[in-house]
């Protein structure tokens, strides 16, 4: 990511831009706190898959379906730079290969800390894990909440945008794709 200087000039012309006065109290420290978030909220373009995963896929013979659910995830949309949010559920069908389940939640934390849009991420995530572990079967759905809905344009508080990605045995196999279904509107312990 740029140095953030650039970023501190670009905010403080922003506040400017916007009527208001980067020299007052309150906003003087805003251009250096907002350049330290950006670099925070967009750190996902400076991993990669490699890095992430930290060597942790190992040789297994299960082949029962593995879920992690309901793991958060905040984003940005990349038409209108606001932040969007919810919850993500994957599940994949080993074959051979299994995953560190910290690394999932960390696949989505990667994609997610992108300018993005929610379908792109929940492709990604199935696609990474479908290229990383070659299982009989990936699935990823994302429920989340975007404030460019919420707060702007149609302006409406409650509505949530779900997107799924089946791959594989959750594609072709109505019965495996149901027990996923199943699994992840389960109420929590």
């Amino acid at each position: 990511m740029e140095d953030l200087k650039k970023l501190e000039d670009l905010t403080h012309s922003l506040l400017t831009e916007i009527g208001e006065d980067p020299t007052r109290e309150g906003l003087i420290r805003t251009p250096h706190r907002v350049a330290k978030a950006w670099k925070f909220i967009a750190r996902g373009y400076e991993q990669n898959l490699e890095e992430v995963l930290n060597d942790a896929i190992f040789e297994d013979k299960c082949s029962e379906m593995v879920v992690v659910r309901d793991i958060e995830f905040f984003s940005m949309c990349e038409h209108h730079m606001l932040p969007f949010f919810g919850k993500a559920h994957v599940a994949y069908i080993p074959r051979g290969k299994v995953i560190g389940l910290s690394k999932i939640p960390r696949i989505l934390e990667m994609y997610s800390r992108r300018l993005q849009i929610q379908e792109r991420i929940t492709h990604q995530v199935a696609e990474a894990l479908n290229g990383l572990l070659d299982p009989a079967g990936v699935a990823v759905v994302l429920e989340g909440r975007h404030l460019c809905m919420q707060m702007r344009g149609v302006e409406k508080q409650n509505s949530f945008a779900t997107t799924s990605a089946m791959l594989g045995e959750f594609h072709d196999e109505a019965e495996t794709r149901a027990e996923f279904l199943s699994i992840i509107s389960m109420k929590n312990l």
